[in-house]
């Protein structure tokens, strides 16, 4: 995030104080799978560069092996970021840890042909990609979870509820296998969006014209590239007459991160709805819904002894929520980047990672401490069931939907059961009424 730090000032005790000012730099910086990226993006183009022509065999070596010590986490120190530091100052660090490590590698050999939009930009992609299929992993494992509570609970009946109002009878497996269903889309949505991560900008330089790379150095950073990362990257590519505009389009914008965020926003809404509903059909332990009880997981109170509180259906849901936040930080943030290239990076790429990680964590420790767990109180749900008055649905092809009405009515007025309230008005004998009304059967 490039701040000025000059051009603000405040009047401090009579003096005058730059302003201060947050910024994502550092925390961007300490990102692990973002470093790696830069370190194999740098092992790659000085592979490239002496492929070209342009490094000595020599130099490219020394250049290799300190990327490799870095990513291996050999490195002796952690160069400083300032705070308020430019974003392209971790690209100007990264460098400095790479020599530190390469003797008689200078500046300029190390950074052939690069320049720090490219490295950063194709960087930044790698990292999303990674982060995003452990995320992946954790919503399958979900997904798996809610599959085998799916079918041990395939018999258990409940009343439906259309909102907060009592509707017809579905068993607690058909809810699960919804929830299920929902998360399994979003993670096919995010699935489908995410190769689109590996179309990546190196040999575009300052502004994807390609200044000071050779199409040869394009062609070989690539191959390098497949070969460090084991994965299929390749070159920004679109047709069109202009030749690199594809590497123009993501200089200049975060279109690809936007489409994927939605999709990673979707995920955070469909674990989110799974943790909001357990989180109200477990409310009790005496009062509440009570359909639903899950796992004790620790103490909910200070002050009132025994109290437990749903504490990871809490935590879920607040992840969804922030994950729903820094969507909209991305799209603003996207949108506000002007010209040829779009310096709002950092905000977006931050938002990003933080809710891939945010919502592997919350899935993972969801599932283990919260959805494995889940057990149905069949008796409170079949209270539930039996009080319900939309079960007269079922009597409706029978007596008809006016007279069915009239007997939930009644039936509501006086505090009844249905059958009570058919008997008390003779629509039905209490044979046939036995006869017609089996709720299990409405699933």
């Amino acid at each position: 995030m490039t701040i000025n730090e000059s051009d603000s000032s405040q009047e401090v005790l009579g003096r005058k104080e730059p302003i201060r000012l947050a910024s994502c730099t550092p925390m961007l910086y300490e990102d692990k799978e973002l470093l790696r990226a830069l370190f194999e993006i740098k092992k790659a183009c000085a592979e490239a560069n002496c492929t070209t022509g342009l490094l000595s065999r020599e130099k490219a070596e020394v250049i290799r092996l300190a990327c490799e010590r870095l990513i291996a986490g050999k490195a002796t120190r952690k160069a400083n970021v300032e705070k308020n530091a430019p974003f392209n100052v971790i690209a100007s660090t990264i460098d400095e840890m790479i020599i530190e490590f390469s003797e008689g590698v200078s500046r300029e050999e190390l950074d052939y042909s690069q320049s720090s939009n490219d490295v950063l930009l194709s960087a930044q992609s790698i990292a999303l990609y990674r982060h995003v299929l452990f995320m992946l992993a954790s919503v399958r494992e979900l997904e798996e979870a809610l599959e085998e509570n799916a079918v041990r609970f395939s018999a258990c009946v409940r009343c439906g509820r259309i909102g907060q109002r009592d509707s017809v009878p579905m068993t607690f497996g058909q809810v699960i296998a919804g929830w299920k269903a929902s998360l399994m889309r979003a993670r096919k949505h995010v699935e489908m969006l995410l190769p689109e991560q590996l179309e990546l900008v190196l040999g575009g330089t300052v502004l994807g014209t390609g200044l000071g790379a050779s199409p040869s150095y394009r062609r070989a950073v690539y191959e390098a590239l497949r070969v460090i990362t084991n994965l299929p990257v390749y070159a920004a590519q679109s047709p069109s007459a202009v030749s690199d505009s594809a590497f123009f389009g993501i200089y200049q914008g975060h279109g690809r991160m936007l489409a994927l965020m939605g999709a990673v926003k979707e995920i955070g809404y469909a674990v989110g709805k799974v943790a909001n509903d357990l989180y109200v059909f477990s409310s009790g332990p005496r009062t509440g819904y009570r359909e639903f009880v899950l796992p004790t997981v620790a103490p909910g109170s200070s002050i009132m002894p025994g109290k437990v509180n749903p504490t990871q259906c809490e935590a879920v849901t607040m992840v969804a929520v922030q994950v729903m936040g820094n969507d909209a930080a991305i799209g603003f943030a996207a949108s506000q980047g002007n010209f040829q290239l779009n310096v709002f990076l950092p905000v977006t790429i931050y938002n990003f990672l933080q809710s891939v990680r945010l919502l592997g964590d919350a899935m993972e420790s969801f599932r283990i401490h919260c959805a494995l767990g889940i057990k149905a109180n069949k008796a409170k749900m079949k209270e539930n069931l039996h009080r319900s008055l939309m079960l007269v649905t079922a009597l409706t092809p029978y007596i008809g939907y006016e007279k069915a009405a009239e007997v939930a009515k009644l039936a509501h007025k006086k505090d009844l059961s249905l059958k009570e309230a058919i008997l008390e008005l003779g629509y039905m004998t209490e044979t046939d009424f036995d006869a017609h009304f089996h709720p299990e059967k409405m699933v």
